[in-house]
């Protein structure tokens, strides 16, 4: 995680600069207000990344892809509550359906998806948020890595005094591995940016299904976590509130504006 921030924190100014964002970034920087959300932005996504990189060393695969499945849902709902959005009546049965599913895995698995709801809560909170806080990706991830660099100095400083830190000292391979973790984190999230220009909204949502289903299948094969029936059946739910939400956003296609890019966009 301190490598993460740091590396990202690093990149990102080198993107600015070779982007000339500076004066950007400066403007953000002295807006009191937006400055506050984007360190409760910083906050929400340090909570979300610590429990991906948890549930991931626990081996719970499975618990993160229902997390970023039921993501979307999340986010549906937070609008209706902290911005008083209303629903049409297809999102109000995908909402529904979804947490039925939720509530069949957790019968399933006889305890509350604690992985899971932490994950699409803290996202879901994380693009409130960003949307609140109406700034660039670039510069408003740039702010929130800053806002985290000191914590992740000093847990890395803490690690090379107690002699367990990996940077180096583990090898070539890994100091590689660990210095690539800031473009890993930057570079989708910037392609992300560029193909919301591009792209409808709806088909921006339908695609980031992608990246849950890809850690279901790993979750299953790579790492031979087990899934019982009930669980199954959750899923299947929560899959049916995905289909139905994606055909509400194919009916009431429009095309995407670049502030709305974070409220779908998949980082963690």
């Amino acid at each position: 995680m301190a490598h993460r921030i740091i590396w990202s924190f690093v990149f990102l100014l080198i993107v600015i600069g070779i982007g000339r964002g500076w004066r950007r970034l400066g403007s953000v920087l002295k807006n009191r207000r937006t400055l506050g959300i984007l360190v409760l932005a910083a906050i929400a996504i340090t909570v979300n990344w610590s429990t991906y990189v948890y549930s991931v060393s626990t081996d719970q695969v499975v618990d993160a892809s229902l997390g970023y499945f039921i993501n979307p849902l999340v986010s549906v709902a937070l609008g209706v509550v902290i911005l008083k959005e209303s629903l049409r009546r297809w999102q109000w049965g995908a909402v529904g359906i979804a947490t039925g599913g939720v509530v069949v895995i957790a019968i399933g698995t006889a305890a509350i998806p604690a992985i899971g709801l932490i994950l699409a809560f803290s996202f879901g909170s994380y693009g409130l948020l960003k949307k609140m806080a109406g700034v660039d990706a670039i510069s408003g991830l740039t702010v929130e890595t800053m806002v985290l660099f000191p914590v992740a100095a000093v847990v890395l400083a803490l690690a090379e005094l107690q002699g367990s830190a990996a940077f180096v000292v583990d090898g070539v391979g890994i100091t590689i591995l660990l210095l690539l973790l800031g473009p890993i984190t930057a570079i989708p999230l910037l392609a992300y940016v560029g193909g919301a220009n591009r792209l409808p909204l709806s088909t921006l949502g339908i695609m980031q299904y992608a990246t849950p289903t890809i850690l279901l299948i790993l979750g299953i094969t790579y790492f031979a976590e087990t899934v019982t029936g009930l669980e199954w059946i959750g899923f299947g739910l929560i899959w049916t509130a995905l289909a139905v939400l994606s055909v509400d956003a194919l009916r009431h296609r429009r095309r995407p504006n670049p502030a709305d890019a974070l409220e779908i966009g998949q980082i963690a």
